[in-house]
């Protein structure tokens, strides 16, 4: 691994995708630490021309420049490693949490949408439930509430036959 060196903060150029992920509470975190015990990981940076280009390490970078400080620690990768390193959503343990939170969201929405469904047939059944008829053994027909809305199923070709006489259906 290369040696640790010190370089000009103003000679860094920060490219604008990361600036955008730029967290000023981690920037506030990291410069608290760095008062405490100092910097204790060099920035990654890749050269390009005369100028520096950042390739990892923007909070600390951001955090030496809130410290006021005018030069940071930091390596010098080659074009090929800044390149090839793997970005957040290529490592295994981010798509495997992106795996776990999509499986998360697909599981709440089931859920939501059996107690959508569970409330529907609750309040479905209130609705019918005083226009049940009783049978012989004095229970609720179930059949009778059911034969509103789905037609029972007929056992045989004479009682289909009744069955679409009756709704007006044709034969």
């Amino acid at each position: 691994m290369p040696k640790p060196e010190s370089f000009p903060i103003e000679k860094i150029f920060v490219p604008t995708k990361q600036k955008k992920t730029l967290k000023p509470e981690t920037v506030a975190e990291i410069a608290e630490s760095m008062l405490d015990i100092g910097q204790q990981t060099p920035i990654s940076v890749r050269r390009d021309g005369d100028r520096l280009v950042l390739v990892e390490g923007l909070h600390r970078l951001e955090a030496c420049k809130a410290l006021g400080e005018t030069t940071i620690l930091g390596v010098v990768v080659t074009a090929e490693f800044a390149e090839h390193k793997p970005q957040l959503a290529e490592r295994p343990e981010v798509e495997a949490e992106r795996i776990k939170m999509a499986r998360l969201k697909q599981l709440r929405l089931e859920k939501e949408a059996a107690e959508a469904s569970m409330a529907a047939l609750k309040g479905a059944g209130a609705t019918q439930a005083p226009r049940s008829r009783a049978t012989k053994g004095g229970r609720d027909n179930a059949k009778a509430s059911l034969g509103r809305t789905e037609k029972a199923k007929p056992k045989s070709l004479s009682d289909w036959i009744t069955q679409q006489k009756g709704s007006g259906g044709r034969y």
